[in-house]
């Protein structure tokens, strides 16, 4: 809060929410320092080193300890920093942008954990939680059992009530990142032998309160992605835990989980773009430096196009992640369906992506050490994303059964979302936990990219070809409302054809696409970034996802490609972020 300026007080500049998140930023990349400086001990050279070695960067640990690191998971009631899930997302995407293994083995792991005690945890879980976190331990979430992997309802773990209250932990968690060394676990597990979702419950088990002869890790499982990360399970044998332990209620445990997901769907594919902007700094460079034919990479209009696509690709993915965690904020009804669409779409356009830059790489790109040995790192870590606690299967079919309702109730029907959801730097009310709803039915991106119809400029052809585009999407909506429709109630679950499945892929698409136009819209409302509220990014992103959905749109304006390649160039040569934030970076 701002102390109001008394008469006689000296002027000063006003500080504002988004100039201590820049300065948190700025000051995390001071530390990280230049990745290419061979000095540096949290250089690329030391993270690939680190990554044969099968650990994350010990200094880089370090650095992330002495910054509290912790507190960006925290909400600021508990004393630590978590106010908003975008700037969640912009901090931690520094982390990503050096290592994803790095981002996901400090500290993602107990993010996902801590969201489901932020959600339906007691006070004394909250503060206890808080301390942990705050004074630099872990925390580890055991979803997964292999035999199951994502159907958690099918999880065969128990927690028995135990005579005299409490409860007897008994059955094997796998996969589970820093079990070894975590302080704390949030376990998914069965309470109940009926079946359906009333069948289990979430707990937190303090590793200090558990019987080391009833509870033992599993040995470390070997890693093609995210080499760093100390992936393992738990084993316990009747190992009891106290009554307090129970997160939230009984039996209520898919639906936590359910509604944890939409925190940390939402959040975690926009932390990965990091990776993809290091990436395509990574081949621009390349480009800029090899020539052939007597000519730089960057001239062959190949080359060219194809850089300036992975960045239009990079500026969609962000903007589709800026809206689903600001609704989180904004929308905490609707954000089940863009939280599952997030995760599923996001991870695999920048794997997709990746590919693309690879060609261009050529046979550079297979090398894992020097100049572009972390290419080929984040080559491998990147599809980790699309796994985890909820892989792309499991978000597509949260996506399905809503397919149905939203065709009747919210498509060409509904209002459309309020103009904060486009605002990178927009202000934001708290995160409310307690208000993430299962569906409801309602989807107010999809209403804001039918309501623009009638508000969009035409005057230059950039405009233009905006227009068009957006015309094609909403052809694109009104099939997908009518497949949707006819849906048999089968294919609205989970156990569905693979017809819904695509449908699911489509709606996905389509709500990149209306992300793409309000974040468009609003930069050229606010007059804030002049590239962002320049049509001919927006044209371009929207054309490169009308041809995702396998339609074939007219040429884009000449203009188009160029000006969004002189982006390129500038943000390379002054060492800016690619994505929405334009940040400056160390080196």
């Amino acid at each position: 809060m701002v102390t109001p300026r008394t008469a006689d007080a000296a002027p000063g500049p006003r500080v504002t929410q988004e100039s201590l998140v820049q300065a948190r930023i700025a000051d995390l990349e001071s530390r990280f320092g230049d990745p290419d400086d061979p000095a540096n001990p949290l250089s690329a050279a030391r993270v690939l080193a680190a990554d044969e070695a099968g650990e994350l960067p010990p200094a880089a640990e370090r650095l992330l300890d002495d910054a509290g690191f912790n507190a960006e998971f925290v909400p600021t009631a508990l004393g630590g920093r978590l106010d908003r899930l975008d700037t969640l997302v912009r901090v931690t995407r520094q982390v990503f942008r050096r290592d994803v293994a790095l981002g996901l083995g400090y500290g993602i792991t107990s993010f996902m954990a801590a969201a489901n005690v932020w959600t339906a945890g007691s006070e004394e879980q909250r503060r206890r939680l808080a301390e942990l976190l705050l004074n630099g331990s872990k925390v580890s979430v055991a979803y997964h059992e292999l035999p199951h992997g994502n159907d958690f309802v099918r999880n065969e773990f128990r927690a028995d009530a135990a005579p005299g209250g409490g409860f007897r932990l008994h059955g094997r968690k796998e996969v589970i990142n820093n079990a070894d060394r975590a302080a704390a676990f949030v376990l998914f597990s069965r309470t109940d032998d009926r079946p359906g979702s009333r069948s289990h419950s979430v707990l937190l088990a303090e590793r200090g309160q558990l019987d080391p002869a009833r509870f033992s890790v599993l040995p470390r499982y070997s890693a093609v992605g995210v080499r760093g990360c100390r992936l393992s399970g738990l084993d316990f044998d009747g190992c009891p835990v106290p009554a307090g332990a129970l997160v939230g209620e009984s039996g209520h445990g898919v639906e936590l989980a359910l509604r944890s997901f939409q925190l940390t769907r939402s959040a975690i594919p926009g932390m990965g773009i990091g990776a993809l902007d290091t990436s395509l700094r990574t081949v621009v460079r390349f480009a800029l430096g090899r020539r052939l034919y007597r000519r730089s990479v960057m001239e062959i209009p190949h080359a060219s196009a194809t850089l300036a696509g992975a960045f239009l690709d990079l500026l969609s993915c962000d903007s589709m992640a800026l809206v689903a965690t600001r609704a989180v904020h904004l929308l905490p009804d609707e954000t089940s369906v863009y939280a599952a669409a997030v995760k599923y779409l996001v991870p695999r356009m920048l794997t997709d992506t990746m590919y693309d830059l690879s060609i261009v790489l050529g046979a550079r790109f297979y090398v894992r050490e020097g100049e572009f040995g972390l290419f080929q790192k984040h080559v491998r870590d990147l599809p980790v994303l699309s796994l985890g606690h909820a892989g792309s299967a499991a978000c597509q079919a949260t996506i399905i059964p809503q397919l149905s309702r939203l065709a009747r109730r919210a498509w060409f029907a509904g209002d459309e979302a309020p103009a904060e959801l486009f605002r990178p730097r927009g202000e934001l009310p708290p995160i409310p936990f307690g208000r993430l709803a299962l569906a409801s039915g309602r989807d107010s991106l999809s209403a804001s990219l039918v309501a623009a119809v009638d508000e969009l400029p035409s005057g230059s052809p950039e405009e233009l070809a905006v227009q068009a585009l957006v015309m094609r999407m909403l052809d694109q909506l009104r099939q997908l409302q009518e497949d949707s429709l006819s849906l048999t109630p089968k294919d609205r679950t989970a156990l569905a054809s693979p017809a819904s499945f695509a449908l699911a892929d489509r709606y996905a698409v389509f709500l990149a696409a209306a992300s793409v136009l309000g974040v468009w819209r609003a930069a050229a409302r606010d007059g804030g970034d002049p590239f962002l509220a320049d049509p001919a990014w927006a044209a371009a992103a929207l054309h490169r996802l009308a041809r995702r959905l396998g339609q074939r749109p007219a040429d884009l304006p000449a203009a188009c490609e160029g000006r969004v390649r002189e982006e390129v160039l500038r943000r390379f040569h002054e060492r800016r972020s690619y994505d929405l934030y334009d940040t400056p970076l160390a080196g």
